[in-house]
């Protein structure tokens, strides 16, 4: 995987971070209400939502070679390689007009984050980490996906799991580095926002000085 890296190196040659643009990691588990507080983060605070899914997604719809290339993979059960995440983010930023992104369920392990770093050569300025129990999640998902609940259920908890085992070290990684914004998804929507809109503020001020 190397050679990629080298190739996406030097094709962007930093291209990117020249815009210095600001970036704010978004993590959390399935259900905690990452989605919802992306959209009020963009609304108020003028940032553009940038989802690692999304942008998957819509590389596959799109029909291109890549695009087929990424589907197969999923299909049968592999990881989409960082770099190839790592590219479609960087194409987005660099086609938006806007210097300011969340990005969204990225990085999920430790070798994306270390391969975001190495490519961009940007670091986030925060970590959003909302903080739910797997029990509040559990119920909320449940709530959502009305169905086979069982299914649903195991599910969940997988993806509960691969959420601990990938993202955590991401977490802990960022916390050393004092970039952590733990968040206390737990509570009803506005509450929650009340503690975003608090980091989003100082960290505005900490910029203005």
């Amino acid at each position: 995987m190397g050679t990629v890296v080298e190739a996406a190196r030097k094709e962007e040659n930093g291209s990117v971070a020249q815009k210095n643009p600001t970036v704010v990691f978004v993590l959390g588990g399935p259900g905690s209400g990452k989605g919802t507080q992306c959209a009020n983060i963009v609304e108020h605070y003028g940032y553009t939502h940038l989802s690692a899914g999304d942008l998957l997604r819509a590389e596959i719809n799109s029909g291109s070679e890549n695009g087929t290339m990424i589907q197969n993979m999923i299909k049968e059960g592999k990881i989409v390689p960082s770099e190839v995440t790592i590219k479609l983010l960087q194409k987005a930023m660099q086609d938006n007009g806007n210097d300011k992104f969340l990005i969204d369920g990225f990085p999920r392990n430790e070798e994306n984050r270390a391969a975001f770093e190495s490519v961009t050569k940007i670091t986030p300025e925060v970590v959003l980490f909302f903080d739910c129990s797997e029990e509040e999640m559990e119920r909320r998902l449940l709530s959502r996906n009305q169905g086979r609940v069982d299914d649903n259920i195991e599910t969940i908890r997988k993806r509960f799991k691969v959420f601990l085992e990938s993202s955590l070290p991401v977490i802990q990684y960022y916390e050393a580095k004092g970039k952590v914004c733990k968040i206390d998804a737990a509570k009803p929507i506005n509450e929650v926002f009340e503690t975003v809109k608090a980091v989003f503020t100082k960290k505005d001020e900490k910029v203005a000085v």
